[in-house]
């Protein structure tokens, strides 16, 4: 072959890999972020991401668009190892038309997802794009189109995880919302529907994009957003580690860490220390959590989203396992909407990607209060018992305390499918609270009563001694058994590693209706 030939295609590359040129590659490292090869080389292990269709363009003739240059269409497609397992990724180039989506930008991305689910790989997304190309018009919405289309043949087949790592707006902000995880960057990722502009024109509100779309508004407020990472670089090792948790499709097992399975276990004395003795006195349930998990690594998701409850992943003896826990340090882990829903959502993620599901039970009940029932507490809340009576994985349920009314089996009690449910010595199991039961069952002997208070005191007490203990559950076969809080993650590993062959049969059927 002529020398010219290969020296021709050499300088082809290099400049399309120049994306926009130097001065829209300093105006983007100005603003604090990475170009989009610069995000996959540091992304996947070492020369071994491979990029494709380099040399794609455009084809509209539209608005002077026939003259214009867009190296790779504004867009990296491909795929390479992330810690020596198969992954695909898209990665827009912000310094090409504003990372805008067009025809040929997007035919490039469904290629990706349908290679991802032709091999069974998880398939990232890094946003960093304005949007559909304006100029294109109908082409860059058919795109979206087929964008979201694929995220739907995707989800629960592998998972998908989207970074915003740049503006990510319009019909932009659905792929992301389609997919199992969201990780923003803060102050450079703004997420929203409507941006800013038209928002003052409409409802002639002033707010800047970084209220409206960024980090605060959606981990905090919205629930949309699972990580907040501090730089393009942190990101990137969040998305690493959430994948280290999971398997690379729906018929695969998670990753098992087989030198944390040989580890021997002790019991924990301290884990009988974490209870208070008084039942009003809230602790912090990650305390309990990282005494249970391998290593205390627990990596948590929705941390500042509804943080009455804890959702995310750990491992036992090697096996990872996703983890639902009350927090009585938030609103003394009552469910409420938000909590329910993001239970409900993790739930059956780790259901369809065979991780079994281990239940920290603290839970006085249902939020009260005309508000909620206003907002669809009833709906919202039938999520969680809808989610856990589907899910089919291993179920693992440990009281810890409080376990009153629907809350204990939303908890997911015997009845919702736990495979085994343990309690401690201090479980409080019954329809509701002392006080509230009390007021209900003696109203009329503490109305009579010379001393109400005292009187009131006495049949609290007496209600406690009776029903607030795991003994009259477990007399009736609904607690497997009582157990030392020391003793607990022996007790787990012992139970998962039995159960790790667990096979459910269920109605044959589409799919069921959960309550959305």
């Amino acid at each position: 072959m002529e020398k010219s030939k290969i020296e021709e295609l050499r300088q082809k590359r290099a400049q399309l890999y120049a994306g926009g040129g130097e001065k829209a590659m300093n105006r983007q490292r100005e603003a604090g972020k990475m170009l989009a090869r610069e995000r996959l080389a540091l992304l996947f292990d070492s020369e071994t991401f491979q990029e494709t269709d380099l040399f794609v363009q455009h084809r509209c003739v539209h608005f002077g668009m026939a003259q214009k240059e867009m190296p790779a269409d504004g867009v990296v497609t491909g795929s390479g190892l992330i810690d020596g397992r198969p992954v695909y990724a898209v990665s827009q180039d912000f310094t090409v038309a504003g990372g805008s989506v067009g025809e040929s930008n997007a035919r490039k991305i469904h290629k990706i997802m349908d290679d991802a689910l032709k091999t069974g790989d998880p398939f990232i997304f890094i946003n960093d794009g304005g949007g559909a190309r304006i100029q294109e018009g109908i082409d860059s919405l058919s795109g979206y189109g087929g964008i979201f289309y694929r995220n739907v043949l995707l989800s629960g087949v592998v998972p998908q995880i989207s970074i915003i790592a740049g503006p990510c707006a319009g019909g932009a902000a659905y792929s992301p919302a389609l997919t199992d995880f969201i990780i923003q960057v803060r102050h450079a990722g703004q997420l929203f529907i409507t941006g800013p502009q038209v928002i003052k024109e409409v409802t002639g509100e002033n707010i800047s994009a970084e209220q409206l779309g960024g980090v605060e508004s959606h981990a905090y407020y919205s629930g949309v957003v699972h990580f907040v990472a501090e730089s393009d670089e942190d990101a990137l090792l969040i998305t690493k580690r959430l994948l280290s948790f999971l398997p690379s499709n729906n018929v695969e097992d998670p990753p098992y860490i087989e030198a944390l399975a040989s580890e021997a276990i002790v019991d924990d004395e301290s884990l009988n220390e974490v209870i208070p003795d008084n039942p009003r006195l809230p602790y912090d349930m990650h305390d309990i959590i990282v005494r249970l998990v391998d290593n205390a690594d627990f990596l948590e998701i929705q941390e500042h989203f509804a943080p009455n409850i804890l959702i995310g992943f750990g491992r036992l003896l090697g096996r990872t396992i996703g983890i639902i826990a009350n927090q009585p340090l938030q609103k003394a882990g009552v469910l409420d909407i938000n909590s329910s829903d993001k239970a409900s959502r993790f739930i059956r993620f780790c259901n369809a990607f065979n991780i079994p599901l281990l239940t920290l039970v603290d839970v006085p009940g249902f939020m009260p209060g005309v508000d909620q029932e206003y907002s669809g507490i009833i709906r919202h809340g039938a999520k969680m018992l809808f989610a856990y009576a589907a899910a089919t994985v291993p179920k693992l349920t440990v009281v810890c305390r409080k376990a009153y009314g629907g809350a204990f089996l939303a908890m997911c009690s015997k009845e919702m499918g736990a495979d085994r449910l343990f309690a401690w010595p201090s479980a409080e199991i019954a329809v509701m609270g002392a006080e509230g039961a009390v007021n209900i069952l003696y109203r009329k002997e503490i109305q009579a009563a010379e001393n109400a208070a005292e009187t009131r005191k006495k049949v609290i007490d007496e209600y406690r001694t009776e029903f607030a203990n795991p003994y009259s559950a477990a007399a009736r076969g609904y607690i497997d058994d009582i157990i030392e809080p020391s003793q607990t993650r022996a007790i787990l590993s012992s139970a998962l590693e039995i159960l790790k062959a667990k096979r459910v049969l269920r109605p044959e059927k589409k799919h069921g209706l959960i309550p959305l």
